[in-house]
C-alpha cells in the first residue's frame, strides 16, 4: 500500500475539455472532499502509521451510537465513509483536522486512484475471458459452452487458474499515474485524465505522489 497521504472522492461520471491547443481531452469529474481526520494511528499503540479520515457527513439520525461517539472525538457527527491513508509521519496531523482539495492535488500531477469496479455478476467464459464460443449453424451442439477443461492421464486434474465461469467484475483496481487536467477547490471538484474504475458515485482513493 503506498505510504503517502490522499484524499476521498465519488465519482461523478466524464466528460470533455478542451486545451489551450484546441485538443480534445477525456476527463472524469470527482467530488473530492473535504475530508476530515476521525483517528491517528502509530507504531506505539497500533502497530502501523495512519490517519482514519471520512467523507460524505450524515444527519445525526442516521447515526448509530459507536459511529457517533467515535465522529464526536473529532467534533463531526458521522460519515457514510472511514477510510485510511498509510503515512510515514503522523506528527502533522490530529483528530479533527480537515484535508482540503487544495492542499493534496494540484494540476498537472500525477496521482493513483483506487476504485472497485462495476460488477457483472455470474458470467460465462465468452463474456468474462472473451472465447470465441462454437459454431451458430444449424445442427451444432455447441455454442457458448467452455468445452474440455481437463487433462489426460497426467496430471488427470483441473490446473490451477483455468478460465472457467465465475463471477466477474466488483474487484478493487487501482490505476496508476492518471494525471490531474484541473482542480476546482471551491466547488471540490476535481478532473482527472481518462477514465478511472467504478461507476457513477462509486467510492475512490486518490493517492498523491
Amino acid at each position: 500500500m503506498p505510504k503517502t497521504i490522499g484524499i476521498l472522492g465519488k465519482k461523478i461520471g466524464m466528460t470533455r475539455i478542451f486545451d489551450e491547443l484546441g485538443n480534445v481531452v477525456p476527463v472524469t469529474v470527482i467530488e473530492a472532499g473535504p475530508c476530515k481526520v476521525l483517528q491517528v494511528k502509530n507504531e506505539v499503540t497500533d502497530g502501523y502509521n495512519a490517519i482514519q479520515v471520512g467523507f460524505e457527513e450524515k444527519k445525526a439520525s442516521r447515526v448509530n451510537k459507536p459511529s457517533a461517539g467515535h465522529a464526536a472525538k473529532a467534533g463531526a457527527v458521522g460519515f457514510y465513509h472511514i477510510r485510511e491513508f498509510r503515512v510515514v509521519d503522523t506528527a502533522q496531523y490530529k483528530a479533527g483536522q480537515e484535508i482540503a482539495l487544495d492542499t493534496i492535488l494540484q494540476i498537472g500531477m500525477n496521482v493513483d486512484v483506487q476504485g472497485t469496479s462495476k460488477g457483472h455478476g455470474f458470467q460465462g467464459v465468452m463474456k468474462r475471458h472473451g472465447f470465441k464460443g462454437g459454431g451458430a449453424g444449424h445442427g451444432s451442439t455447441f455454442h457458448r459452452a467452455p468445452g474440455s477443461i481437463g487433462c489426460s492421464a497426467w496430471p488427470s486434474r483441473v490446473v490451477k487458474g483455468k478460465k472457467l465461469p465465475g463471477r466477474m467484475g466488483n474487484n478493487t483496481v487501482l490505476r496508476k499515474n492518471v494525471v490531474v487536467v484541473d482542480v476546482r477547490s471551491e466547488e471540490n471538484i476535481v478532473l482527472l485524465k481518462g477514465p478511472v474504475p467504478g461507476a457513477k458515485n462509486g467510492l475512490l482513493k486518490i493517492f498523491s505522489k
